[in-house]
């Protein structure tokens, strides 16, 4: 099974990255709100969840903090929301903040290659990135909106997906005991990080 593994991951590799790739001009980096019709909490639930550039590096924080134990997945579960949160109330009142392809795939290739790489990073590092993803994406997340009432709702809406999209990944990584289960959310890592890479190109390719 570890040789099949083997064989089929480059391919599962390339396919995922391509598919990402195409979909990441769908779900551009998007400072308004799109309206669900159903209140601004949903709305902000939609817009992380259709927001490509911030869900994949929030994934691969989930697995990477999966695969280092339950503390490292309890710091992080509660420092990457919070901190996505106060990102976006502080950027509520800036001006729009519009991020490319480049600062996306560098995203995709740090988190990604962090998965990939099984990186043993320190209980305090891992919270600190934790805290940056989110502070940063929060930040970007929260320009343009403006400050109101129905903004801040949304905003919590938002950092609500991402502790639940954390809390159901980690958890399920943290209990992984097999071998070749670990081998399998690295691949993962790796898809993240081939699609980064994809996209690093892409977005030079005018250079």
């Amino acid at each position: 099974s570890g040789r099949m593994m083997a064989r089929k991951g480059p391919i599962l590799c390339r396919s995922a990255a391509i598919v990402t790739l195409a979909l990441l001009p769908c779900c551009p980096a998007r400072a308004h709100l799109e309206a669900t019709g159903m209140g601004p909490v949903y709305d902000g639930l939609l817009h992380f969840l259709t927001s490509l550039d911030d869900l994949v590096p929030a994934l691969a924080l989930a697995l990477l903090a999966g695969l280092r134990g339950a503390e490292y997945g309890r710091r992080a579960l509660f420092a990457l929301p919070a901190a996505w949160l106060l990102g976006i109330l502080a950027g509520l009142t800036a001006a729009t903040i519009s991020t490319g392809a480049l600062w996306t795939s560098l995203w995709f290739l740090v988190m990604g290659g962090l998965v990939v790489a099984d990186a043993k990073l320190s209980l305090p590092a891992t919270t600190m990135l934790a805290a940056a993803l989110g502070l940063v994406h929060g930040y970007v997340n929260g320009t343009g909106m403006g400050l109101s009432p129905q903004t801040v709702i949304a905003a919590v809406g938002l950092a609500s997906a991402v502790f639940i999209l954390f809390v159901l990944v980690a958890a399920f990584v943290v209990q992984l005991r097999a071998e070749w289960a670990r081998i399998a959310v690295r691949v993962g890592g790796s898809w993240i990080a081939a699609s980064g890479l994809l996209m690093l190109g892409w977005s030079m390719r005018g250079v």
